[in-house]
């Protein structure tokens, strides 16, 4: 899992901890077992211990808005 998330560096990606929790945000850094997401809304950083993420992928670039599709 580490050399996957190091390899996504600069992306935004969507983490699946233990416990279901979901994370979204750029990778910034991957080092001693933790990644580095920052929150593209409130520019945050969250720290995240690497042998608890069960799943990665990377996140979609367009952002959904409420409402209808015509």
């Amino acid at each position: 899992m580490n050399d996957v998330l190091a390899r996504l560096v600069g992306k935004k990606v969507d983490l699946r901890c233990e416990g279901a929790t979901s994370i979204r945000g750029e990778v910034i850094k991957v080092e001693g077992g933790v990644v580095q997401l920052k929150d593209s809304e409130d520019n945050k950083i969250c720290f995240v211990a690497i042998d608890k993420i069960v799943l990665v992928w990377e996140a979609p670039d367009e952002e959904h808005r409420a409402g209808f599709v015509s």
